[in-house]
């Protein structure tokens, strides 16, 4: 069996698988192309969540800055407000002590 084409049948030939080809390519190009956004819909998703969690853990910790004493600064107060109230403790000592002198 032999198969004779002329020039004319060879080139469409040959422009028919090229544009085959071409079309396919596309087509998965098309395909790739969709899944990339697909997926890339999701990583937005996600980090729209990410952002929720990093802004709700900002609030935290100016809520903690606000409401909350950190434990040295509250050691250091309290120790203020003994030394105070030790003077305090001290005085009324030394005015009750006069007192009691001079009564007697």
């Amino acid at each position: 069996m032999k198969i004779s084409l002329e020039l004319w049948q060879a080139l469409s030939l040959v422009l028919a698988l090229l544009g085959t080809l071409v079309g396919l390519v596309k087509w998965g190009i098309g395909q790739i192309k969709a899944s990339i956004d697909q997926r890339m819909a999701g990583f937005e998703k996600a980090a729209e969540g990410w952002r929720k969690q990093e802004l709700d853990l900002l609030g935290l910790r100016a809520e903690l800055a606000r409401e909350y004493v950190r434990r040295d600064d509250h050691i250091r107060s309290q120790t203020v407000i003994e030394a105070k109230l030790d003077a305090i403790n001290s005085e009324i000592k030394s005015i009750q002590i006069q007192g009691a002198r001079r009564e007697h």
